[in-house]
């Protein structure tokens, strides 16, 4: 038996290993991330079923902290505390107020966490989807709040013509 026969078996159980225990970790994580917090699992305390999602308050509380963030830099990638991209910011303000969400637009559409609802529904701290690839959370009327692009500083940005959300959705 050569030196070779030896060490491929071996190879293969490590990699057999790693690749089960990967496996084994993005299910943890996919489960986590996109179980509804639905009719299948009991609301946290302080939730409410309106028009579902979270209640008001964690609403707020996810609004507040991300106009603490008021003028940090734009970070594409970021996610705190010294700046954040658009998705960064909504995710790390839903994190403080013990929600957790996927982490960029597009998982965030993909998932389960959030709930359309329209223009007159929105809230102050709902999500505002303009396209994909870019969100802010609502303030009120015509202004959403957050991480426009690189080169700005988080804030206030008034909607027109040419700069709207195409999408309104509620966290559940």
């Amino acid at each position: 038996m050569n030196e070779r026969t030896i060490r491929i078996p071996a190879l293969a159980s490590i990699l057999h290993a790693l690749l089960v225990a990967l496996i084994a970790v993005a299910a943890t994580v996919a489960i986590g991330l996109i179980r509804p917090a639905g009719a299948h699992a009991a609301p946290r305390s302080g939730q409410h079923r309106g028009l579902g999602g979270v209640s008001r308050r964690l609403r707020l509380d996810a609004w507040n902290f991300a106009r603490r963030q008021r003028g940090k830099p734009y970070r594409w990638g970021g996610v705190g505390p010294r700046g954040y991209d658009c998705s960064g910011l909504v995710w790390a303000a839903y994190r403080r107020a013990g929600i957790v969400l996927p982490r960029t637009t597009f998982e965030m559409l993909d998932s389960h966490a959030l709930i359309r609802i329209t223009w007159r529904q929105a809230r102050r701290g709902d999500l505002a989807f303009f396209g994909r690839e870019h969100v802010e959370l609502v303030r009120w009327g015509n202004w959403t709040f957050g991480a426009e692009h690189t080169g700005t500083r988080i804030g206030f940005h008034k909607m027109n013509r040419f700069w709207h959300p195409t999408m309104y959705f509620r966290v559940r």
